[in-house]
């Protein structure tokens, strides 16, 4: 059995303990006792039933809230509560049950937060559409200012997040202290891959009870291998069984799947070491062709239609409202120091595709060829004034109009210079994956901190990394947190060159 040593506080490794049945045989089992499996099965039966009460109480508590609010802010008097319930019950069962239906509420995808952002947005401006169709087909919509529905969209969202992120954190806290034995696993294959997979994964940190590991011993015994591992799977009834062997090895994963398909559990194959370059790879099928999909594409067409909508908008908005400034930046750039206002600038953009960047002019060089330097602390080139436009990011405004004329959104990766992307995409792996979306004024990486001078490899790569998050994680409510973060956070103001 895989297990980690309790008897030190060293970090845990597993190892593999002699067996104490069958003594001629290569499986190591580890005996559980039927109450700590009674009572796994029924954390797992009734957790869903709690999650949905979590996101159903979050969703009243937040209609009741915004209403008694608005009420006695402007009434002086709770106003009418009951229909106020009626609404967060309304909306809460609809969402409930949509996320029954998607099996959002397994107890396996609460160990990360990762993607219950995006799904959660997603399905809540559905939901809240529907309430308000059926709102207005009941004539019920006279019943609710339009600040309480405003009131109650984002707090309901917020509080649904807010739900699902300390839920989150319970359970993972708990599966790695071996409090919640989400899965009872057997694994059967060659000894290095059982050994490599407890060395890479630590099954046991993601709630994974491991019953068994049978080591197969070679292709001249696999018929004998596999009879006793059947058997004895049988005999402890895991949910799962993990096959470890090589996907190159087909004949011995084929042996492998026709006895253990003769056992009540569900079979898996175990993961090759491509697979944890890709946390969603999954099985597509288009007709009858079946593939491993292993990154999607980076935004849909939807996704797509959204986030330029509300570039279109905000960016028209940001050019109407700043028009004053841009003049006055003008004017005290060509007082500064001579040469044009605005510096252009080739970038790659969405798949690779080059445009001109505009910026406000803050050095004394337009350099755009094949070797660009890049700008550092106290950077000579740099002008007076162009000092405090780096610092305070005005010199950035400009791309507006990029943004306006859809080379640019106003939330991606920042565009760098042709010289400098042909320079790191050697050398750097998946560098090339940042144009896949259209780069952005600011960044997820710019309001974490990392912005101003690249010239070493580890600071690009740092960068990189929050790029590539960004594009694997985009949702409309991360690109608003990143615009209010590069406006109201001192680290989108660090390291400016």
């Amino acid at each position: 059995m895989l297990r980690r040593d309790d008897d030190t506080k060293e970090p845990a490794t597993p190892r593999l303990r002699p067996a104490p049945v069958p003594e001629t045989g290569p499986l190591r089992l580890d005996w559980s006792d039927w109450l700590p499996r009674a009572h796994s099965a029924l954390l797992r039966s009734s957790f869903g039933l709690l999650a949905a009460l979590a996101d159903t109480g979050a969703i009243i508590a937040s209609a009741l809230a915004a209403g008694v609010c608005y009420h006695f802010t402007i009434y002086g008097d709770e106003g009418p509560v009951e229909r106020f319930l009626q609404l967060g019950l309304l909306v809460s069962l609809i969402f409930a049950t949509a996320n029954m239906m998607r099996d959002e509420y397994s107890l396996s995808g609460y160990l990360q937060m990762t993607g219950h952002g995006r799904r959660t947005f997603v399905l809540w401006n559905v939901v809240f559409a529907c309430a308000m169709v059926f709102a207005f087909a009941t004539k019920t919509t006279g019943d609710f200012s339009r600040a309480t529905i405003v009131g109650f969209y984002f707090l309901g969202l917020g509080a649904v997040v807010a739900t699902r992120a300390g839920i989150v954190r319970l359970v993972r806290a708990s599966a790695s202290s071996g409090g919640i034995p989400l899965k009872r696993v057997f694994l059967v294959g060659y000894e290095p891959d059982v050994e490599g997979f407890a060395a890479r994964y630590q099954p046991w940190e993601s709630g994974m009870q491991v019953v068994a590991a049978a080591v197969l011993r070679g292709r001249e015994t696999l018929e004998e291998d596999l009879a006793l591992a059947a058997a004895s799977a049988r005999m402890l009834r895991p949910d799962d069984v993990f096959i470890l062997a090589p996907w190159s090895e087909s004949d011995t994963i084929d042996a492998c799947i026709d006895v253990f398909m003769r056992v009540p559990a569900s079979i898996h194959i175990g993961p090759e070491r491509v697979l944890d370059r890709f946390v969603d790879a999954r099985i597509s099928r288009v007709g009858a062709v079946s593939s491993l999909h292993l990154v999607r594409r980076p935004l849909s067409m939807g996704e797509v239609a959204l986030k330029r909508g509300f570039d279109i908008v905000a960016a028209s908005a940001a050019v109407a409202l700043l028009s004053p400034l841009f003049a006055l930046v003008a004017l005290a750039i060509r007082l500064d120091s001579p040469g044009p206002v605005f510096f252009l600038q080739r970038r790659y953009g969405f798949n690779q595709e080059p445009f001109r960047i505009w910026k406000f002019r803050s050095m004394r060089t337009m350099d755009d060829g094949r070797h660009v330097p890049q700008a550092q602390a106290n950077d000579p080139r740099v002008t007076r004034l162009g000092r405090f436009l780096r610092r305070t990011n005005i010199d950035e405004l400009p791309q507006l109009f990029n943004v306006l004329s859809g080379e640019m959104s106003l939330v991606g990766p920042r565009p760098h210079a042709l010289a400098h992307d042909q320079m790191y995409e050697q050398a750097i792996a998946f560098y090339a994956r940042r144009h896949n979306v259209k780069p952005g004024i600011t960044g997820w990486a710019q309001v974490n901190g990392l912005r101003g001078d690249t010239t070493t490899e580890g600071k690009m790569r740092k960068r990189v990394e929050h790029d590539l998050w960004y594009i694997d994680n985009w949702s409309m409510m991360l690109d608003l947190r990143i615009l209010f973060l590069t406006v109201f956070s001192k680290k989108a103001y660090r390291n400016a060159v």
